[in-house]
């Protein structure tokens, strides 16, 4: 069935010089270089799928998997993820013991909460992976059209896809799987490819059908379609592909253009034709994935520790109980004739002490078990979920357009996020949006465009606001983000730039793609200007000079324009704007509707396109060659002329005519000044070109495109070069990268908060530079460390080994600089490309690139592949030892955020795969601020503190259990009722813990934000650090001999009662066990700084609840209360001793934590203290300029942000103004 074209009838490769411009060799079988041996095996044959179900030609079908887990392995991976916990496998161990007579507990009592803990766990485990696999379903459930035989197609889930099937493509629709192209609709077999899963780029790639698949454009040419594809075997290499292609008795060589990878998506095409090579895991996307990790947070990876120790302290009790078990069975157990010494058993033998002493080290080992917390991993469990659910309903981190929240993928890791160190981050979806806006320009050495940077604005602002200090207005840096972006203008500026004035700006932005102001250039103004031709040469540039496709929009009054990269868009509704609308393209013209003033009508004028020399990587220029209207032949080219940290990157200023260099030194002023303000800059320039230059050049050029080799592009490099020169500067363009809202805020913060930010592209350097500046990474002043090699200027036997010395040559210099450097004011940016990046990791330079990237303020990896992204943040993890969070939003993040210690994925438009294999989802990146130095800061601090309370208590409680044995010559007898034990960590203990962690507040959402600094308690492990844990366990020790003892000494050596009864086994275990229930709750209460009516209720209530048991049980029949009955109604409760060394015993436990933090408060306090006292005595309202004070401190000095930036504007406005006033004080007479 045939298909119409529209106006994919134009032949591209006609136009296009390098990239687009199809191979035309084609060998026969005898004179092809076969391709075989290790990493050249594949062989796919088209159209034939059925080959392929047996091996060797059996290929993994198309489905994919990101989870952790699946039916077969879950029970077995869930089981052995459970038992790494230490505790977890003690317990185990003890609830097998628990089935022999050695137990002094009831078998039940000890299974049961095992099987509750772990059986808690891997249900929640389940329930996560359950969510990726559903992930996985919606995208293996994706829809493709596939040939089934005989010319008709049908669709077919992805995950049903074979290698060798022939798919039909849509135009917007993801690649299924990795292809061959073999036609497009375009005449030519020209695509258009976005590759942003992939690389990051947003920027679309164009890949070309073989010519002699061009035959097989309708559904009915694949009929009878037969073909061999040799190839190389799997492997993540995104750029590189080698294969032949053999097709009608002819072998065809294959190359990356012809070759569509999975997740890419087409763009600008209305369908294309290919056969599958690679499916699911074999695709190149997936070969970058790497495994879903099963990641542990560094708390609970500390928290193994102490349970270790713990457990060699139980070991050891246990041993000291065995020996004095043994040695008071031989030597006292014949002189105690009550216990029946002649009736003996295997527990209890005179004869044998030994054997009694190790049966009796078993029945230690399970007594003394709570100084292991079971229900610390119960209670951890409820924490973070409730933690998690907190997450997910915190409305400022909800996007307003979309209504998507924040999502806690996995509850493991909250209190990670309090640890950060370094954050490496994607930048295309995750730092920008994915648009470009036009903004300001430069034209015969005018500037033109009132926008203005954050930055100008911000410093602008607090020399104005010193300048108020003496009014008592105090202004702070962090205040000037509030209006510094949006209603607000451009500083006016005098000659020296010493006088800055704010204007109003009444400009709303209505127009994707165009944020200009500027009344002497739109609505036809610029024709009133003075050097009014050298404008309009410039707007023809921007309408000409470009390889994009005009289409009707849907209203139908104008055109949305199709454009190879989002720059090009943009200049297009610039000159549209400005009266130069691009209409139509064809063949060999393109169409311009002229408007030089908006009382006249639009002329449409042709130009005809002779050649274009495409934009690429290495030229950093694209020029086209046009015949005008009046046979007038120009070349207009455009180039990445900029000025980056002081140093000039000349592409068209250094091929400039003596005559054409007028504006020069205006034009290079103004690209600073852009490239200070974070804008994307180009160089406009022209040449009018003779007849017969023209055509002589034209004859080479000709020749460079039928070149075959490896030879062709040097050769299409060097022709294109002999034309473009003699240039004439018309002037240069700045778009702005739009930011995702916040972000430039966002990393401001997060600087302050002490946190390492990288930045991991697949773009170009150029565009990761320009984002570097418009978020801050990188400003003026900062010296700029760039590793690269290039291989053509190696001339070596051994190129890779003289690549590698000359990557260390230039590691070793960077770092001499950086430690030679005086100036503490001083910032170091480090950028390196990717393939610089491939040897910079292999293990004999990767620590030395490492230590060099550390010392550095910014480091900005570019062209980097989806393994390289997940391979440096591998380096970064194991190599520093410190938290990383990797964030990204697309496909070719996956593998970082995986390997990181934290994955966060961008919930954005490119598909959910980063959502899919990360730990939590956000829908901004602004929003990470929030997630980490508020939610971050909060998990560290109540799981930290938590955790710490729990060994606390579970100390001070099983120690008294050791202590009685001990006294009661280690006869294996616990002092408490067994519902007491039972109850102590489930009901009594259980509540409060659990409100520390869910509720605790060191200081409010707002202070975290504004004192920022209150992070780095987490990096620095304040909290949980060994002397704080020692600390804590010495507490419990301490609590649990005052309790034992104070509590013998107080109820053995007297009267218990009125009547003269003294005590006995259950009155001084009741009484204790009191004494622990009020001291470690009464211990909560002065670790809480934020109290709630929850905490109230849990902590005392559990007090009440114990009281409340105490009178039920008693009340329940001697059969079931045993020795407690009627304990605390007639016993305990008439006796005030009772009460007396309850209230006395549960001061004196806590007596030693209220001294520590007296003491701390006063003579050496934390930084939340301060906070703390500040905000308890109003002090931030009533003395402002202390309370700015404060904040200014309590922010990590840092090199990087909006603050540092501003800081750096000031530092140079000073020193302006400094110059010009001793200027003119030299002047005076």
């Amino acid at each position: 069935m045939g298909r119409r074209r529209l106006h994919e009838r134009l032949r591209w490769t006609n136009l296009y010089t390098f990239s687009c411009i199809r191979p035309t060799a084609v060998t026969n079988n005898d004179e092809s270089p076969a391709l075989q041996g290790p990493g050249f095996s594949r062989v796919v044959h088209c159209n034939q799928p059925g080959l392929h179900s047996k091996k060797p030609l059996k290929y993994p079908s198309n489905s994919i998997s990101t989870t952790k887990y699946n039916i077969i392995t879950f029970l077995p991976k869930a089981t052995f993820e459970q038992f790494r916990r230490v505790a977890n496998l003690y317990f185990l161990l003890t609830a097998l013991l628990s089935l022999t007579p050695l137990t002094p507990f009831s078998a039940v009592s000890m299974i049961a909460p095992l099987a509750f803990v772990v059986g808690l766990s891997m249900i929640k485990e389940a329930l996560e992976d359950w969510n990726r696999f559903m992930q996985d379903m919606k995208v293996n459930s994706r829809k493709v059209s596939v040939h089934q035989g005989e010319g008709r197609f049908g669709y077919k889930n992805w995950q049903e896809v074979r290698v060798g099937d022939v798919v039909k493509v849509e135009k917007d629709k993801f690649f299924p799987a990795d292809l061959l192209l073999l036609s497009s609709s375009y005449e030519d077999g020209i695509c258009y490819v976005e590759t942003m899963n992939l690389d990051g780029e947003t920027n679309l790639k164009v890949k070309r059908s073989l010519e002699v698949t061009l035959p097989l454009d309708d559904d009915v040419a694949f009929a009878d379609f037969t073909g061999t594809i040799r190839c190389e075997d799997p492997n993540p290499s995104l750029y590189t592909f080698v294969g032949n292609f053999e097709y009608e008795k002819k072998i065809y060589a294959l190359d990356p253009s012809q070759v569509l990878l999975r997740d890419s998506k087409l763009r600008n095409t209305t369908l294309v034709y290919g056969v599958v090579i690679f499916t699911g895991h074999d695709s190149k996307v997936m070969q970058n994935a790497t495994p879903s990790p099963s990641k542990r947070s560094t708390i609970e990876k500390q928290m193994d520790k102490i349970i270790y120790l713990l457990f060699t302290i139980l070991v050891l009790i246990s041993l000291i109980s065995a020996v004095g078990y043994a040695v008071f069975v031989k030597f006292g157990m014949p002189h105690w004739w009550y216990l029946k010494p002649l009736d003996t058993s295997y527990i209890y033998d005179a004869s044998k002490p030994i054997l009694s002493g190790v049966y009796h080290l078993v029945t230690a080992l399970i007594l003394y078990g709570y100084l292991l917390p079971i229900s610390l991993y119960v209670s951890l469990e409820v924490v973070k979920v409730l933690q998690a659910t907190f997450i997910n309903r915190d409305i400022y981190m909800c996007d307003e357009e979309t209504g998507k929240t924040a999502e806690a993928r996995t509850s493991n890791l909250n209190e990670e996020l309090g640890q950060v160190d370094t954050i490496l981050s994607d930048k295309t979806g995750t730092l920008t949006c994915n648009q470009m806006d036009f903004l300001r320009c430069s034209i015969a050495g005018v500037s033109y465009g009132l926008g203005s940077s954050d930055v100008d604005i911000a410093a602008a602002k607090h020399m104005l606001s010193e300048a108020s200090c003496e009014t008592g207005e105090d202004k702070d840096i962090e205040d000037l983000w509030e209006g510094s972006g949006e209603g607000l203008g451009s500083p006016e500026r005098e000659s020296e730039g010493s006088t800055i004035s704010m204007v109003e700006n009444s400009h709303n932005l209505i127009i994707k793609g165009f944020n200009f102001e500027d009344e002497r250039l739109v609505h036809g103004n610029w024709s009133k200007e003075p050097n009014s031709g050298t404008i309009l040469v410039f707007l023809r540039i921007l309408s000409l000079c470009h390889t994009a496709i005009a289409e009707p929009n849907n209203k139908g009054n104008g055109f949305t324009y199709e454009a190879e990269s989002p720059d090009e868009g943009a200049f297009l509704v610039a000159a549209r704007e400005f009266g130069f609308e691009f209409s139509k393209r064809t063949q060999s013209s393109v169409f311009v509707r002229e408007k030089y003033s908006p009382s006249e009508d639009p002329v449409e004028r042709e130009f005809k396109i002779l050649n274009i020399l495409e934009f690429n990587s290495k030229r950093k220029r694209m020029s086209v060659i046009v015949r005008d209207e009046n046979g007038h032949i120009i070349l207009l080219c455009k180039g990445a002329d900029r000025m980056f940290l002081g140093e000039p990157n000349s592409i068209i200023l250094e091929r400039l005519s003596k005559a054409g260099r007028i504006y020069e030194i205006e034009t290079i002023k103004h690209l600073n000044e852009y490239g200070e303000a974070g804008l994307r800059t180009l160089a406009l320039a022209y040449r009018a070109l003779e007849e017969s230059e023209y055509a002589a050049w034209n004859v080479e050029f000709l020749k460079a495109k039928t070149v075959i080799g490896p030879n062709r592009e040097s050769e299409l490099e060097r022709v294109a070069d002999m034309i473009e020169r003699e240039l004439v500067l018309i002037g240069a363009t700045a778009v702005e990268d739009k930011l995702q809202n916040g972000v430039p805020q966002c990393i401001d913060r997060l600087a302050q908060a002490g946190l390492k930010i990288w930045v991991l592209t697949g773009d170009k350097i150029e565009t990761a530079i320009n984002i570097g500046f418009a978020c801050s990474l990188l400003r003026q002043g900062m010296k700029q460390i760039r590793l690269s090699v290039d291989s053509s200027n190696i001339l070596s036997l051994d190129p890779k080994k003289a690549a590698k010395e000359n990557i260390m040559m230039q590691l070793t210099d960077a770092s001499q600089m950086v430690n030679l450097e005086k100036d503490p004011n001083a910032a170091f940016a480090l950028i390196i490309d990717g393939k610089t990046l491939t040897y910079a990791l292999e293990d004999d330079l990767k620590k030395q690139f490492l230590s060099l990237a550390v010392e550095c303020a910014s480091v900005i990896c570019c062209r980097v592949s989806p393994k390289q992204k997940a391979l440096v943040t591998r380096l970064v993890k194991e190599g520093t030892g410190k938290t990383t969070l990797a964030i990204g939003d697309g496909a070719n993040d996956v593998g970082m955020i995986q390997e990181a210690d934290i994955g966060v994925g961008i919930s954005g438009v490119e598909g959910m795969q980063a959502v899919m294999a990360s730990d939590f989802s956000i829908s901004q990146f602004s929003f990470l601020e929030r997630l980490l130095v508020i939610h971050g800061h909060w998990c560290y601090k109540r799981i930290a503190l938590m955790i710490c309370y729990f060994f606390y208590k579970n100390i001070a409680f099983g120690l008294t259990i050791f202590y009685f044995e001990a006294y009661t010559g280690f006869s294996g007898q616990s002092v408490y009722d067994d519902w007491y034990m039972l109850l102590f960590n489930v009901i009594l203990t259980s509540l409060p813990v659990i409100s520390l962690g869910v509720f605790e507040q060191d200081v409010s959402s707002d202070v975290c934000l504004q004192f920022p600094a209150l992070y780095q308690q987490g990096p620095r492990n304040l909290f949980f650090d060994w002397c704080r844990i020692f600390g804590w366990i010495g507490n419990g020790v301490y609590s649990s001999v005052l309790i034992f003892f104070l509590g013998i000494q107080i109820f053995s050596s007297q009267a218990f009662r009125v009547e003269g009864q003294t005590t006995d086994m259950a009155i001084v275990g009741t009484s204790m066990f009191t004494c622990i229930v009020c001291a470690v709750n009464l211990q909560i209460v002065q670790l809480m700084s934020h109290f709630t009516w929850m905490q109230h209720l849990f902590v005392w209530g559990s007090i009440a609840t114990w009281y409340l048991f105490l009178l039920v049980y008693g009340m329940c029949s001697p059969l079931i209360s045993g020795n407690d009955y009627q304990i605390l109604s007639e016993a305990l409760g008439p006796a005030p001793v009772y009460w007396a060394a309850t209230l006395l015993i549960a001061l004196a436990c806590n007596l030693p934590y209220l001294v520590h933090i007296s003491y701390q408060r006063s003579v050496n306090p934390l930084d939340h203290h301060i906070i703390q006292e500040i905000k308890h005595y109003n002090m931030d309202v009533e003395d402002r300029r202390m309370w700015k004070r404060e904040r200014s401190k309590a922010r990590q000095k840092t090199k990087i942000g909006f603050t540092a930036r501003v800081e750096a504007k000031i530092r140079q406005l000073r020193w302006k103004l400094q110059k010009k006033v001793s200027l003119s004080i030299q002047t005076q007479p």
